[in-house]
């Protein structure tokens, strides 16, 4: 992985000489069809730097692994589970565009509209890395398409972020405290989810942690996925409890709110999205909702990176 790195780097590199040393022949022999040459190369290149300024930010042990993104609808009824289809939306869009792959591996559709909880695997180098900026609560301002009086509504969803565990990681899971269950699959259906009995779903029974796989095409695929998403959720319950005992000892024990938003997204009366942790606001909501988030990403990775 790092000769990966290494070799994509002094590839760039090159590049960026190679361009420097074209713009000075140019502009020596005022060669403007060269010029519009080196010129048509900057953006690709920008592309490049500003991904590799992005992943020299990557410390965490597990950054370079594929995400588990878990939604839930919180506070807002219908409005908070249309709200879960936003971001739903925000991230498949997100994922696309750094051609990542994204496969819904578990779907609970709301009671009118919307979605109640969702489960997406994100397959790409650094996912884990890119997304674990969007872990906590999503505040959602705007008037309400649900409400015939066009009233303001506010809405919470919250966005969980595992990283896929790879097999030298060990969590030791007992089979005895699993219940295993089948049923039928009750999304959508189409490309992402099956309509066959083979959807899983496993229940921890110490931790009550429960998870479910519904978009692959066997019961055995299925449980797999399952198993590891169930790993990833008790190895982050592990470290959580760690860096509660660490937080008690050093005596700065904090309370996380239902209500301590992370980001929140104004429609009405302004529009304005703006991240709580870091500061970073952006006014082109639209952008955001369809999947410009590396502002955010980088802010908060300076934000989590600083001295």
């Amino acid at each position: 992985m790092l000769q990966d790195i290494i070799v994509t780097w002094e590839g760039k590199w090159s590049e960026l000489e190679e361009t420097d040393l074209l713009l000075d022949m140019a502009v020596e022999e005022n060669d403007a069809d060269t010029e519009h040459e080196v010129a048509a190369s900057l953006p690709g290149l920008e592309e490049h730097i500003a991904k590799a300024e992005l992943e020299c930010m990557f410390s965490g042990e597990h950054d370079a692994n594929n995400a588990i993104i878990a939604i839930h609808a919180g506070a807002g009824g219908t409005e908070a589970q249309d709200w879960v289809g936003i971001l739903l939306r925000m991230y498949l869009r997100w994922a696309e565009e750094k051609r990542f792959k994204a496969d819904i591996v578990d779907i609970l559709p709301g009671d009118e509209a919307g979605t109640k909880s969702v489960t997406i695997m994100i397959k790409g180098h650094y996912a884990y890395g890119y997304l674990r900026s969007e872990l906590g609560i999503h505040r959602l301002v705007r008037i309400s398409p649900y409400d015939a009086s066009g009233r303001r509504h506010t809405s919470f969803a919250s966005v969980m972020v595992m990283p896929e565990l790879d097999d030298t990681i060990e969590v030791d899971i007992n089979d005895k405290d699993l219940r295993i269950d089948t049923f039928r699959s009750s999304g959508a259906g189409g490309q992402h989810v099956n309509k066959t009995d083979s959807a899983i779903r496993i229940t921890h029974l110490p931790t009550g942690i429960v998870v479910q796989c519904q978009n692959e095409r066997s019961q055995h695929s299925n449980k797999d996925t399952a198993m590891k998403m169930l790993t990833s959720r008790l190895y982050k319950l592990e470290k959580e409890r760690k860096a509660e005992v660490n937080e008690e000892l050093g005596g700065d024990k904090k309370e996380i709110a239902w209500g301590s938003q992370i980001r929140s997204y104004v429609l009405q009366p302004y529009r304005l999205i703006k991240d709580h942790r870091t500061d970073q606001e952006i006014g082109n909501v639209d952008a955001v909702l369809d999947g410009n988030l590396d502002p955010f990403i980088k802010a908060y990775l300076l934000w989590a990176n600083r001295p």
